[in-house]
């Protein structure tokens, strides 16, 4: 079995586990359709309280958005602009609420690392959107976990070489049930925290952000067009560290489910 293949039947059971139906073409589709010499599956996050999935087009992640994170990476946080990077969509690792997912230690690292985020998904888009209208463009908000490589990520910057290899890499991006901003409201304060193995590594609020999740929007719509399924990794806090096969993680912000996978 191809690569492909195999990420095609895991997304589709990560779909099924979460009660989607997979396959269904909207009305006019399948008759417009092209034809291609193989299929390559879509990717889609559950909606809380829904039947309906959200589709992803994009992942994007900024850097260095708590202010004793960006200390802790060698940055000076009070003179840095907020910068970004993306992960793949097949990156996606769908955990549903009260499960242990099975999270794979990945190829080539021997220091992998965990990163606890709200993650913002859009469902309009847009250029240069002023901050005053930018959460107008969110649908809801996620728990997510932005894992990474470490060495590989810091091997390749100090190669000044682009570190995509410590972040882009497969199920790197584990990702609750997005909830609607009509139900939730937005999410600007509040815990957030992440544990290995029950004690508490990552602790911080969400209102310690340097770069509010409008501002990020906003940012954002500046160098790329946003579009309706849009993602948004909104950065970590201080105390990112590393995990191995064997070990918990279990995440938390305030007012969403709790996140949790297992290292195998």
């Amino acid at each position: 079995m191809t690569d492909m293949s195999k990420r095609g039947l895991l997304q589709s059971g990560a779909l099924m586990t979460a009660g989607a139906v997979v396959g269904c073409a909207t009305p006019g589709t399948a008759a417009n359709a092209p034809v291609t010499p193989f299929t390559v599956a879509d990717t889609y996050v559950p909606i809380a309280g829904s039947a309906e999935m959200f589709p992803v087009r994009r992942i994007y992640c900024i850097g260095r958005n708590y202010a004793a994170h960006a200390i802790e990476m060698g940055s000076d946080p009070s003179r840095e602009s907020p910068f970004f990077f993306q992960k793949p969509t097949d990156a996606i690792q769908v955990v549903p609420p009260g499960k242990v997912a099975d999270h794979p230690y990945p190829t080539l690292t021997k220091n992998y690392h965990y990163e606890v985020e709200l993650v913002a998904a859009l469902s309009k888009g847009g250029r240069n959107i002023p901050i005053d209208k930018a959460l107008d463009l969110v649908y809801g908000y996620a728990l997510g976990l932005d894992m990474t490589r470490r060495d590989l990520q810091r091997g390749m910057g100090d190669q000044k070489k682009p570190w995509e290899i410590g972040k882009s890499f497969d199920r790197s991006a584990p990702i609750g049930p997005i909830h609607k901003v009509a139900q939730t409201g937005h999410y600007t304060k509040g815990a957030i925290w992440l544990k290995v193995n029950g004690q508490v590594k990552q602790q911080a609020t969400l209102n310690h952000m340097i770069w509010s999740v409008a501002e990020q929007v906003s940012k954002l719509s500046e160098a790329f067009e946003l579009f309706p399924g849009d993602i948004i990794y909104s950065g970590t806090p201080e105390n990112v560290g590393p995990v191995v096969k064997g070990d918990v993680i279990e995440c938390h912000i305030d007012g969403l489910p709790e996140l949790s996978v297992k290292i195998v």
